[in-house]
């Protein structure tokens, strides 16, 4: 294989696999690592700029004397930890073995088409982890059993909405209203004596925890531009989670209460 065709059919999986990885819900530093690692195993040296939608990326020989450069747009992948976990260690494997192109793609194609937890199980898992958060902050058991049932309500419409391609930021309005009306029925209703836990925590299930901790982790890592596009990217999934919430309250009168 000549050099000029092995730097671009590596480039191109390199695209892929770190399109992937930063979809999947990976700080950029990391990206960059794991990404340059792979290309080192191949004796090649990886020049990277990474934005919100896209990374630019240039392939290049340890003499500068043959090069590739691509531009990838970001894959729209949900965040996965287990991917993440996965496509890093993948990169090690790469080094560490010199395993060749078609063996990486191989595993790569693996890893990315392995199914997903079932939908189903993965809504029960998050009804119960935000009836705990409703636990953790003094919730009784009826404002736990309200939370779980506006978590269910509330994450079925994110699912639902979401594999129809609406945009996001509706996504999260509509979801955090569905969600913090059920939420609000203790109030309504006189259910349960901390009927303010049961709203609060309803929406405790939207809060993108990761692109925040990781907007900070790019800042930190001189990662300035993609971290800051991340962060400004949780302000308004914030904001729009606020948005829900207001309509709730809004229409309920609860604030009067």
């Amino acid at each position: 294989m000549d050099i000029h065709h092995q730097l671009k059919e590596l480039s191109k999986f390199l695209s892929d696999y770190s399109t992937s990885l930063m979809a999947v819900g990976v700080q950029t530093s990391r990206v960059v690592k794991n990404t340059t690692r792979i290309a080192e195993s191949f004796g090649f040296d990886l020049d990277m700029t990474i934005f919100q939608k896209t990374i630019i990326m240039t392939l290049r020989d340890a003499d500068n004397s043959h090069s590739y450069s691509t531009v990838s747009r970001i894959k729209p992948m949900a965040l996965n930890f287990a991917v993440n976990s996965k496509l890093s260690t993948l990169s090690w494997e790469a080094y560490d073995n010199r395993l060749g192109l078609d063996e990486l793609k191989q595993r790569y194609h693996e890893i990315i088409n392995k199914p997903r937890e079932s939908k189903w199980l993965v809504l029960f898992l998050v009804a119960c982890a935000n009836a705990s958060f409703c636990r953790l902050f003094q919730g009784d058991v009826t404002s736990m059993g309200i939370v779980f049932v506006a978590t269910l309500a509330g994450f079925f419409v994110r699912q639902f909405l979401i594999e129809r391609h609406w945009n996001h930021l509706a996504v999260f309005i509509i979801s955090s209203f569905i969600a913090s009306i059920i939420g609000s029925t203790g109030y309504l209703f006189h259910w349960g004596n901390t009927p303010d836990m049961a709203l609060g925590t309803s929406v405790l299930y939207l809060i993108p925890g990761v692109p925040l901790i990781n907007s900070i982790m790019d800042i930190i890592d001189g990662h300035v531009l993609a971290g800051t596009s991340r962060f400004i990217n949780a302000c308004l999934l914030i904001i729009c989670i606020a948005i829900g919430l207001s309509i709730t309250l809004l229409i309920t009168g609860v604030s009067a209460l």
